[in-house]
């Protein structure tokens, strides 16, 4: 589904400079894992970086579904990587990224209708249901709590069924009932849509508890963060 190599990126200039790097990824349909690490090191850049928002200063291969797309990667296609954003990949911002001109059901809504694709409404109700956002959905995101629009992001995210979910501190101003309940839905999802799926987390208890296989930095020097395996016990 996803495989990485030697993907780098330097951000700042001068003695400011901070390369933060990914030297290898291989993430299949079903499988999730996360990034973890203090704040500061890279995480949500990294993210951006697999998402095709940024673009790195070195990359030697990223196939995804099986093609390799690093030549528009490194050449900034931006027709191109939109299309495949748009296509592959379900985004979670920490900050939820709600469009604030559109209420929660347009929200929810909006990938699929971009994609031309028919909304799976029946399905799409049930997860509604089981976060407990159903009362929300003709609200617009400056009526809704922190934990609501993170809520309704993930919905958001999952609607279109991409083949990649992205997701970033997707419970960090959850509470631990909607957090857990929150988690458990993503790696059920990653299962029924036999997808892949990318979280970065805090919440080393939830990590621990649904034993999610995670990557975190190793600190060469100051100045450069690599991305690699971690066992869960470390």
């Amino acid at each position: 589904m996803l495989l990485i190599e030697e993907l780098v990126v330097n951000r700042g200039q001068g003695e400011q400079t901070f390369q933060v790097s990914l030297p290898y990824l291989a993430l299949n349909a079903g499988e999730i894992i996360a990034l973890k690490g203090i704040s500061g090191c890279g995480k949500s850049t990294l993210l951006e970086l697999i998402g095709l928002i940024l673009t790195p200063n070195q990359l030697t291969r990223y196939q995804l579904d099986g093609v390799e797309i690093s030549p528009s990667i490194l050449a900034e296609h931006q027709s191109v990587l939109a299309n495949l954003r748009a296509q592959y990949f379900g985004f979670m911002p920490q900050t939820g990224g709600l469009l604030p001109f559109l209420n929660v059901q347009q929200n929810i809504e909006l990938s699929s209708q971009i994609l031309n694709k028919k909304l799976d409404s029946q399905w799409i109700r049930n997860i509604i249901e089981q976060l407990s956002i159903s009362h929300l959905l003709d609200k617009f995101p400056k009526q809704l709590s922190i934990g609501e629009r993170q809520r309704v992001s993930f919905v958001r995210a999952i609607a279109h069924k991409p083949m990649v979910l992205l997701a970033d501190e997707p419970t960090a101003s959850l509470d631990p009932k909607n957090a857990t309940t929150l988690f458990e839905m993503m790696l059920q999802l990653v299962k029924e849509l036999n997808i892949s799926a990318i979280v970065v987390s805090h919440d080393w208890q939830s990590l621990q508890q649904f034993a999610i296989p995670f990557f975190a930095p190793q600190l060469e020097n100051p100045q450069q963060a690599r991305f690699l395996p971690q066992e869960m016990g470390r």
